[in-house]
């Protein structure tokens, strides 16, 4: 037999100002960012080998670049206060 447990209360931060939007609305950020830095890695990664290249030029190129726009994009998504 199962007993149900009882619902813990949320904890104060998240009942301020649609706390638990906010944090989902960020965290979602966090995964954006790093699913863009992958994607900059592989597709440096991919240019590199079709170019033949002995440095890894267009892996490093295309990281910072990704990161620069996630930045940007999480700047401008920020609310001005």
């Amino acid at each position: 037999m199962e007993t149900e447990s009882p619902k813990k209360p949320l904890p104060e931060k998240f009942k301020e100002k649609g706390g638990i939007n906010q944090y989902a609305r960020y965290s979602s950020l966090a995964f954006q960012m790093i699913a863009a830095i992958l994607i900059g890695l592989w597709l440096g990664m991919k240019t590199d080998q079709w170019l033949n290249l002995k440095y890894p030029v267009f892996t490093a190129i295309f990281i910072l670049l990704f990161i620069f726009a996630s930045l940007y994009l999480l700047i401008r998504s920020l609310p001005k206060s």
